[in-house]
């Protein structure tokens, strides 16, 4: 099993495949707003992640998880669905997009902190903060937080705990359900049925006026459920366990950046320089903590930890 061997080969195609996925969440769910309630679009996004995953598992072969390590996937499920996609679906109406997108973008950052502390096979070393640190100052240039409305407390605290869910799934899958050698299709599949259970009520109780399903509606759907759920998180889960928690959290860095791209030539948003700036800074702060540039350490020795 992988100890974060860094971003290599097939491991770096893999990257940044779930962060254009990743990216490509956001305008969709843009999109499918227009004619769903936040509940609805949670239930669907995971039912249809859940559908696709369950489909090709089954193709493969790829029998369901047994036994107690249903509990784990449970868990998974909450910390890297349903938590996360409620409270920003509820978050994100009461507080500014820029701000909203700052305190998700903190999520490597928290995971950094949390591996490093409950994981030796991790620890933080100098360059890896460093250039985590610049790479968040990218996020904060792109997403340009300072010309949006801050919006409510309760929406900003709802937007950092699901940064806070994230951090502690990328965590918790790496220590403790990566390490059994399961096939990550399967677990995904465990997971994403686990939490389209769980967001059933919700969408009932919570869902509010009867779904507008127009052309544009079901294709955002369509795009977030299949790719941007289904496929973005089988991808997700190999990529934590072939370079660590931490490496992998990275992903939430470029993932606005991959938005603001899609947003500028799907759907005809203007592009500013804080996005070019945002986006170099962004690219430098990430090669420097996977060693590709700068000064590298000195073959055979590893860098000091923080």
């Amino acid at each position: 099993m992988s100890t974060g061997r860094g971003l290599t080969g097939p491991s770096a195609l893999r990257f940044l495949l779930v962060a254009a996925l990743g990216g490509a969440s956001f305008p969709s769910v843009r999109v499918a707003l227009e004619g769903l309630s936040p509940a609805q679009l949670v239930f669907g996004r995971v039912l249809l992640g859940a559908a696709v995953v369950l489909v090709i598992a089954w193709m493969r072969g790829a029998a369901l998880p047994r036994g107690r390590i249903w509990g784990h996937v449970i868990v998974a499920a909450m910390l890297g669905n349903v938590l996360p996609f409620t409270l920003l679906s509820w978050g994100e109406r009461t507080t500014g997009a820029g701000i909203a997108g700052v305190l998700v973008g903190s999520t490597p950052l928290l995971t950094l902190v949390l591996t490093a502390l409950a994981l030796p096979a991790e620890p933080a070393t100098r360059r890896k903060v460093a250039g985590m640190l610049v790479a968040f100052l990218g996020v904060v240039v792109l997403i340009n937080p300072w010309h949006t409305a801050f919006g409510s407390l309760g929406g900003q605290v709802a937007c950092l705990g699901a940064a806070l869910s994230y951090a502690a799934y990328f965590f918790y899958v790496r220590k403790c359900l990566t390490p059994r050698g399961l096939a990550p299709l399967s677990l995904i599949a465990g997971q994403l049925s686990v939490a389209a259970v769980l967001e059933a009520p919700a969408a009932l109780l919570l869902g509010a006026a009867a779904p507008h399903l127009t052309a544009r509606v079901v294709a955002g759907m369509l795009v977030l459920g299949l790719l941007c759920t289904g496929l973005g998180y089988v991808q997700l889960f190999r990529l934590i366990g072939e370079v660590g928690a931490a490496t992998a959290s990275a992903v939430n860095y470029l993932e606005p950046l991959f938005a603001v791209v899609l947003s500028v030539s799907l759907l005809g948003e203007p592009v500013t320089w804080n996005m070019i700036a945002g986006g170099l800074v962004l690219f430098a702060g990430v090669a420097y903590a996977e060693n590709r540039i700068g000064t590298p350490p000195r073959s055979g020795l590893s860098e000091e930890s923080v």
